[in-house]
């Protein structure tokens, strides 16, 4: 399990993830099952949710492959 270092992390629910990659929600969990895309946590019960900085560090990836 990987130690949160930065203590200004945040969750964000599925319609921000949503939000911050412009992917669908079954591109989201496509992603997860090939192993591309970070996995989310259980937060309380049914709910999930993913780190800000998890999903931030995807999407600048993203960016670096593309140039």
């Amino acid at each position: 399990m990987e130690i949160i270092q930065n203590r200004n992390d945040r969750f964000l629910r599925l319609r921000d993830a949503i939000e911050t990659t412009t992917l669908c929600r079954s591109s989201i969990y496509n992603q997860i099952k090939a192993g591309e895309f970070p996995s989310n946590y259980a937060i309380m019960g049914k709910r999930k949710a993913w780190l800000e900085s998890e999903v931030q560090a995807w999407v600048l990836a993203r960016v670096s492959a593309s140039y």
